[in-house]
């Protein structure tokens, strides 16, 4: 018996295999069918998907063979990796100077036959074999090894998806965690923050009500500057904070909603006073879809529509257009619009425009980043058509279900 080489990459090859973490993992369907397939095309009574470990070959998957592993001196796959661009084919290991007397030919499972074809990675090493074995001399045709070729691609297909999809999931756990912690530290440093600021505005707030009379007129100034930015960072915590609980909206529940309703709900809220002149939709239409996301959405849109018009009626068309996989919401406003180079950067979080709302504030540029995000975890996409001096229209859609 002669005992098989040790690859010259062997230090890589073994890194690359553990890679995909497989080894002693629990059987698939997806490889036992394999095995099976394998078995029926070259009609041989075992086949197995074997990888070779630093001491041992174990199988994946062990059609016909009772054993999930042997010692790897003695194994027939080790013997084949060593040549990646061929398969191994032994007729008759009883004739075969480098296996008539190894245990697995004189003793269970006497192997006979073997044909094995190395499992090569993109990166070109050799994890293993998927190979047939009888109990008595045998052969392949051309359309049998082709076969097995073509099943061991399939072999290295799953392999690869395996390990992808483990750096997905591994991403995803890395992210969430990300995201929880900076979650946490959004909330405990917007609590933080909060305090001085707000103690900060009062006091401002209370020199301006009670001791300005007494105050030189460049005070007063500094002071109203004091107010105003002290405000301006409380709107922009705020936001921040609105940011990123809402971008956690998008996996929370679903349920049936009625679009008039929550317009209805959400004109209602942003106008109490009744301000603003609207043209609404009629048409009863009902989509399943997280009722707080797109609450949210709309919030956001029809707010900007009031807050930012210069107009002194203030005039807002929503429209809803019902497809057979989704809704296309219109919000159109009659405002000062927004100019050409501001277009794709309003989506973009801090981005804002030199535009004041009807208080005098700019924005904090994190509002209709969020509706953005939002729109695109419902599964639509959003859309802005402008013209300066004539309003503004978004249009954003959102999946039925």
């Amino acid at each position: 018996m002669q005992l098989p080489a040790i690859p010259e990459n062997e230090t890589e090859r073994l890194h690359a295999l553990k890679e995909y973490s497989i080894l002693d993992t629990l059987p698939e369907a997806e490889y036992e069918d394999i095995s099976y397939l394998a078995s029926q095309i070259c009609q041989t009574p075992v086949s197995l998907i074997s990888l070779i470990d630093d001491k041992r070959q174990w199988f994946k998957s062990h059609y016909g063979f009772d054993s999930t592993e042997t010692p790897r001196n003695i194994a027939f796959c080790a013997h084949a990796i060593n040549n990646q661009n061929d398969i191994l084919i032994v007729p008759d290991s009883r004739k075969d100077i480098r296996f008539h007397d190894n245990p697995l030919v004189t003793g269970n499972p006497y192997i006979i036959f073997y044909a094995g074809v190395p499992l090569v990675n993109p990166g070109g090493f050799s994890l293993g074999t998927l190979c047939v074995i009888d109990d008595k001399p045998n052969d392949l045709n051309e359309t049998q090894l082709k076969a097995l070729e073509g099943l061991s691609n399939q072999v290295i297909k799953l392999f690869e998806f395996r390990k992808n999809r483990y750096k997905l999931e591994t991403l995803n756990y890395e992210l969430e965690s990300q995201n929880h912690a900076l979650t946490r530290f959004a909330d405990v440093t917007a609590h933080d923050l909060r305090s001085p600021l707000g103690h900060i505005r009062m006091v401002t707030d209370l020199i301006e009500s009670k001791y300005s009379a007494g105050l030189e007129p460049k005070v007063k100034e500094f002071i109203g500057h004091i107010g105003s930015s002290s405000t301006e960072l409380l709107l922009l915590i705020d936001g921040i904070l609105q940011h990123s609980k809402n971008t956690h909206l998008i996996s929370a529940k679903k349920e049936e909603l009625n679009i008039g309703e929550i317009i209805g709900k959400v004109v209602t809220l942003v106008d109490a006073g009744n301000e603003v002149i609207y043209t609404l939709p009629h048409d009863e239409i009902v989509v399943f879809a997280n009722r707080i996301a797109l609450e949210q959405i709309l919030i956001n849109l029809i707010t900007n529509g009031i807050k930012y018009n210069d107009k002194e009626v203030i005039k807002l068309s929503i429209r809803v257009l019902e497809t057979d996989d989704s809704v296309r919401f219109t919000i159109e406003d009659n405002g000062p619009g927004i100019q050409d180079e501001d277009r794709e950067r309003i989506f973009q979080i801090f981005e804002t425009t030199s535009r004041l709302d009807r208080e005098g504030r700019t924005g904090t540029g994190i509002g209709l980043a969020t509706v953005k995000t939002l729109v695109e975890g419902l599964g639509g996409m959003i859309n802005l058509e402008t013209e300066p001096g004539r309003g503004s229209t978004f249009e954003f859609t959102i999946k039925k279900d």
